[in-house]
């Protein structure tokens, strides 16, 4: 369940697999992470490359309140990464992720996020939180929050004009839980805050939002 977009009131809910395949700690093919590898790593780091997916924003989602806008077409994306585990004392695990999206919203948007085991996990009870941070670059922000002269007259919004800067904080919640040895429950948790231009964009309705994903999966 998530919002139709970013500072959309109203949500959607989608149904679908959920795939997750590594070969050792080389190559990675995930809905959630794209296709890419780990070109460095070590016991407590590592950093890639890896295409992801930008689903963008179409009108007929939304056409009472995006009508006039046009649309930002789906398309693809190249990531850079980066993940820190401090130690196996404090586990805390530091990630970093620049996206330059290829056509659509078509500009850079980054990730900056941490999060820690939490009191009760177990080889079986995992959970995770941590806080977060994106933000993005003048273009896309434009594309995505910004509303051009001929939008303004297509839609009648005022012309508005998205810089670049945060877009949003948020934090976050993982549990996973290991009912057999190959069978095993996921949920994940989030509210986001929209910051700055984001939250002043006469498209964004709601500033603060929600998004939760639960799956069950089995493990080879």
């Amino acid at each position: 369940m998530k919002p139709l977009y970013d500072g959309a009131r109203p949500y959607t809910i989608q149904v679908g697999p959920a795939v997750n395949i590594r070969y050792r700690d080389i190559a990675f093919a995930s809905l959630g992470e794209g296709i890419g590898a780990n070109l460095l790593r070590g016991d407590n780091y590592r950093a890639g490359i890896a295409i992801a997916y930008d689903f963008g924003r179409r009108v007929s989602q939304y056409p009472s309140h995006l009508e006039g806008l046009g649309n930002i077409e789906p398309a693809p994306a190249i990531k850079l990464f980066v993940s820190y585990a401090v130690s196996k004392s404090f586990p805390l695990v530091v990630r970093a992720d620049v996206r330059r999206v290829i056509g659509g919203a078509n500009g850079c948007i980054g990730d900056l996020g941490a999060y820690l085991p939490l009191p009760g996990s177990s080889k079986t009870l995992v959970m995770f939180a941590g806080p977060s941070v994106t933000v993005a670059a003048g273009d896309y922000m434009r594309n995505v929050f910004g509303v051009g002269v001929a939008q303004s007259a297509a839609s009648g919004y005022s012309r508005y004009n998205a810089t670049a800067g945060a877009e949003a904080v948020g934090m976050g919640f993982s549990i996973t839980w290991f009912f057999t040895d190959h069978w095993l429950f996921n949920a994940d948790t989030a509210v986001n805050r929209l910051l700055g231009s984001a939250a002043s964009s006469p498209i964004t309705q709601l500033k603060t939002q929600g998004i939760a994903a639960v799956s069950v999966a089995y493990q080879w």
